[in-house]
């Protein structure tokens, strides 16, 4: 594996999210004295570095985006909650005798949990555990992540003075990798074959969400009003998700007036919400910034590329390095190459930008290279192009991959313009974090798309698989009808996603 070449580097990304002191113009980003001040009182969580926490205002640009008053009251809230109902607690214990006897004890306690289960790649991760912590919020639970190995290292603990990890020791544990949709005691399948209803008197202690891209329309029921208030019954939901479902809880009228007053700015859910669950570990963190210092922060403007490629039948290399070139050329991103002259040696002029292309594959940062290397631009400016890494296949279930993926999305997170794939979790993380609505490159079908990119509407992620019924008439809709800032998605047409209204 190559580590932090012009060509190559060991990579990893985590955002910087903290919770809120102050006054309602201070961004989330920004606040780290009040964690600081609370963890030497922790009782759960071991005594940890967190770099990241304070350093990252140094590299990150400061948000012009600012929560809302009434979201920084829940955030506060809820840490009091996960501090109460938190691993280890009496409460947490409490429950626990109440999940494993199978049955609701209405004197064991009033926590509530929910329980995430990982599915798929490091951005479906990052995006399904941002939507599951806002159902907590919504709902009154904890949110806790059942960790497995791929994932070890990778954030600080979020909250002050409690962590989000599930124990080892919890029942079945070792059992909630093989959850699937096959699952008996999954919410889907007891009403498929109606073991319970509305109207069932006795209700488990725990059950199984499957909300991942393939589930059924059963599953999605998760998603209506009535169905919600039998789960609020349920004190401990295990929910398995690679996808960003957060949109759909826009639908729902038992949250609408809630998730008005917490996200006035529909546009900052994930900006928020990301950047103050994720912070890079100690060991990621030194990774970003040596990187960033190496080749990133002598340049006066950074360009990042996000290049995903989905199948190489239908994505050719040469059209969709096409395709870069003439988003580039369109957009004035980058300065044309006087290809009738060369470039006899280096330049030890300052670097005007610099492009930061992430991919599985290394062509694309050949070819940039290769046009930028080679000859002077037009205009006179210096452009150096860096590539961290290049392995060719996801290998989402590899901790070190999952380094690289975190290192990445948070380098490209700090660029000045941004340039992401349709489709891709990694671009929609990477331009949440930002804070930016980023060019798309539209997905390539039989030719090279005209335009060839265009600017997001919205910077938030797009939800891919969303229900497609109406949970009173049952029918089939559009959801987008429902509420004016759930519109599709830019990049694909049957997904949702949250849009201002003015946009």
């Amino acid at each position: 594996m190559k580590t932090f070449s012009k060509a190559g580097a060991y990579c990893l990304i985590v955002f910087s999210v903290v919770v809120i002191f102050n006054c309602q113009d201070t961004t989330l980003d920004l606040i780290t004295a009040r964690f600081a001040a609370t963890k030497s009182s922790a009782i759960d969580i071991e005594e940890e570095s967190c770099l990241s926490r304070n350093q990252s205002v140094l590299y990150r640009k400061s948000s012009p985006h600012k929560p809302s008053s009434y979201l920084v009251s829940k955030l506060r809230s809820y840490e009091e909650l996960h501090k109460r109902c938190g691993p280890r607690t009496n409460s947490y214990k409490r429950s626990l005798k109440q999940l494993k006897s199978g049955q609701i004890d209405h004197d064991s306690g009033d926590c509530k949990y929910v329980v995430w289960v990982a599915d798929c790649g490091l951005g479906n991760r990052i995006l399904s555990i941002t939507s599951a912590f806002l159902y907590a919020l919504l709902t009154d639970r904890v949110l806790l992540i059942n960790q497995e190995q791929e994932m070890v290292d990778l954030f600080c603990e979020p909250f002050p003075t409690s962590s989000w990890i599930l124990p080892q020791d919890f029942p079945f544990k070792n059992k909630m990798s093989g959850f699937n949709q096959k699952v008996g005691h999954s919410y889907g399948n007891l009403l498929k074959s109606n073991t319970i209803n509305y109207s069932t008197p006795m209700l488990p202690s725990y059950l199984y969400l499957y909300l991942s891209h393939d589930c059924d329309h059963d599953d999605q029921l998760f998603f209506c009003d009535q169905d919600q208030a039998l789960l609020s019954k349920v004190p401990w939901l295990i929910m398995r998700s690679n996808v960003y479902f957060l949109p759909s809880m826009f639908l729902m009228s038992s949250f609408d007036q809630e998730l008005d007053k917490l996200f006035p700015d529909k546009e900052t859910v994930f900006h928020h919400l990301g950047r103050y669950l994720f912070h890079p570990s100690d060991r990621v963190w030194g990774l970003i910034t040596k990187y960033y210092q190496d080749y990133l922060a002598k340049a006066e403007k950074r360009i990042g590329i996000q290049i995903r490629i989905f199948s190489a039948k239908t994505s050719p290399f040469g059209s969709v390095m096409d395709q870069i070139l003439s988003c580039i050329q369109k957009e004035k991103l980058l300065p044309e190459v006087d290809t009738e002259k060369s470039i006899a040696s280096p330049s030890k002029n300052q670097t005007s930008k610099v492009v930061l292309v992430t991919s599985l594959f290394q062509g694309y940062f050949e070819k940039l290279n290769k046009m930028y290397g080679e000859h002077p631009t037009k205009t006179g400016e210096v452009v150096a192009v860096y590539q961290p890494s290049h392995e060719r296949k996801q290998q989402s279930w590899e901790n070190s991959h999952n380094v690289q993926a975190w290192v990445e999305i948070y380098l490209l997170s700090l660029s000045d313009e941004l340039v992401t794939s349709a489709w891709s979790t990694f671009g929609y993380v990477a331009q949440g974090l930002r804070g930016m609505r980023p060019l798309i490159l539209y997905k390539i079908g039989r030719a090279i798309p005209d335009p060839p990119c265009g600017r997001g509407v919205s910077m938030e992620p797009c939800y891919h698989a969303p229900p497609i019924f109406d949970c009173k008439t049952k029918k089939t809709v559009d959801t987008t009808t429902f509420v004016p800032h759930v519109k599709h998605c830019e990049d694909i047409r049957w997904g949702i996603k949250l849009f201002n209204t003015s946009s």
